[in-house]
């Protein structure tokens, strides 16, 4: 098991072009952790903004009345990847970790495989 520091550490380190990471309550909006970032990704603003297309994806979820789980939300942009994934694991709903990547130096694969055994192994 690894605390919330530890697993944003891995993410930047062990994802290939990790830009920023973080670990976000979407019931709040609040970042319990961020990691990355810099001038060019607010990571603020990015957590604030992510968390509403969580909760607009949950809602519209709901009112379709589809019986399902996210497991992750991409979003491509030009240069980078932004991808969102919603923690199922023991007792961590209502969070997800948010991961920026560099879209020429990332795969984004990978990016997933490693962002779901993080997922994995946090204990918060």
């Amino acid at each position: 098991m690894i605390n919330t520091e530890t697993a944003l550490k891995e993410a930047m380190t062990g994802i290939e072009g990790a830009l920023g990471v973080a670990l976000v309550d979407y019931g709040s909006g609040m970042a319990l952790g961020t990691l990355g970032g810099g001038k060019d990704l607010d990571l603020s603003v990015a957590t604030a903004g992510n968390t509403d297309v969580v909760r607009a994806k949950v809602r519209t979820m709901e009112m379709l009345g589809l019986k399902d789980e996210i497991e992750d939300i991409l979003i491509t942009l030009g240069t980078q990847y932004h991808l969102i994934r919603l923690l199922k694991s023991r007792n961590n709903s209502g969070l997800f970790l948010y991961l920026a990547l560099d879209k020429g130096r990332s795969n984004l694969a990978m990016a997933r495989h490693q962002l779901r055994r993080i997922e994995g192994e946090l204990d918060i």
